[in-house]
């Protein structure tokens, strides 16, 4: 994952391990490239995504890149024949020009998109794929009843600076930044109804992404208030039905992008 101040916790993030996988094959079953040399997985995490990489295209050189180092230990532990790369993605760069850079649910933890993009466009080699998958669900409840926790609680002034606009903009937005540098772009959205058991699992399943740059600010006696208060919220907007399931409609954007194939951009 990104944030090197964050405590990711593998375990946790991979609780719901198959439903979040859905978006991952998706945007894999979208990359229409053979036979690839050099194959990046940018924001890898705990190297479940980047297996299917390496099982399409095992002849591939591939690099796992992520700054996690729990992450990247379950990673290494379950994969070797990978390399791994323990690198921010804020200014990361391929080391060889990339036939496909695959990012899975990872570039929506960094800022400015206008210029993060465009500069992984600029590692493709001739006739490259970039491939994207970014979360676009910020406006649902699973994550506005965070904001509303955060200005409820005691914790307020420390955890409001966390507040922010939607880190992913509008389908348009990536459109019109990537298709000049582009001799194709494909962009669209897709929105899953995910069946989720257990329970609160909408907590479970933010806990392992997005709510755990908030618990990190707070001590464990307050980590356990907050969770009850979002929980409490949470069950209201996602309310467990007769059969034991809860229902979590989660939108996800993706983009594949591919370079000319004889023209350096």
């Amino acid at each position: 994952m990104i944030d090197s101040e964050m405590n990711w916790n593998p375990s946790q993030y991979l609780k719901f391990s198959q439903p979040r996988l859905r978006a991952a094959i998706d945007l894999l079953a979208r990359i229409a490239t053979e036979e690839p040399r050099h194959v990046y997985d940018l924001g890898c995490g705990a190297g479940n995504v980047t297996r299917l990489l390496y099982e399409r295209w095992p002849r591939a050189s591939i690099v796992g890149v992520d700054n996690s180092a729990a992450m990247l230990a379950r990673a290494a532990q379950e994969l070797p024949q990978v390399s791994w790369v323990n690198h921010s993605l804020a200014d990361w760069s391929a080391d060889a020009p990339a036939d496909v850079i695959y990012s899975n649910a990872a570039l929506h933890w960094l800022p400015q998109h206008e210029r993060l993009l465009p500069a992984l466009v600029q590692s493709l080699a001739p006739g490259g794929v970039l491939a994207v998958q970014m979360p676009r669900n910020f406006s649902a409840p699973s994550h506005t009843l965070i904001g509303d926790t955060v200005r409820a609680g005691p914790w307020r002034s420390r955890l409001e600076p966390l507040l922010a606009a939607p880190p992913v903009g509008e389908p348009e937005f990536y459109y019109e930044l990537l298709a000049p540098l582009s001799a194709s772009v494909d962009i669209w959205q897709t929105e899953y109804l995910q069946v989720l058991r257990g329970d609160d699992p909408v907590k479970e399943w933010t806990k392992g992404t997005w709510l755990t740059q908030f618990l990190d600010r707070l001590e464990p006696h307050e980590q356990v208030a907050f969770e009850q208060h979002y929980a409490e919220r949470l069950r209201a907007a996602y309310p467990r039905r007769a059969d034991s399931t809860t229902l979590f409609t989660f939108r996800r954007l993706f983009i594949v992008l591919r370079t000319p194939a004889n023209q350096a951009l």
